[in-house]
């Protein structure tokens, strides 16, 4: 049997009042704490069209993210876009070099042996 109801979005784009600001945005994302908030901060706000991200946790047992987003002119969802891709490069050459140590560790293991 298949499951036929409907999953609810990670990403969700949170409207400003009365406002058609693309330039600043509030995304919440479900099932995300701080370890991702955290990282994901830090990263857009290395970009420089940024001019503030921020994010929350309502509450402890609400397992969701409410991040904020302010540019300089650029449309807020590409900058979070852009900060999740220059995250996901990130998180990738980590894992690249932490395999490339564990091969030289094992490697060296084994020599003594």
């Amino acid at each position: 049997m298949v499951d036929s109801t409907p999953k609810a979005s990670k990403l969700e784009v949170q409207p400003l009042d009365g406002a058609d600001d693309q330039t600043c945005s509030t995304f919440i994302l479900h099932g995300e704490d701080h370890t991702l908030g955290n990282a994901l901060r830090h990263i857009i706000m290395k970009d420089p069209s940024t001019s503030f991200c921020g994010y929350t946790v309502p509450h402890p047992s609400e397992h969701r993210i409410c991040l904020r987003i302010q540019t300089h002119g650029e449309n807020a969802a590409e900058v979070l876009k852009r900060g999740l891709e220059r995250l996901d490069a990130t998180c990738q050459h980590v894992m690249d070099k932490f395999d490339v140590s564990v091969a030289y560790f094992q490697q060296q293991q084994q020599q003594q042996q």
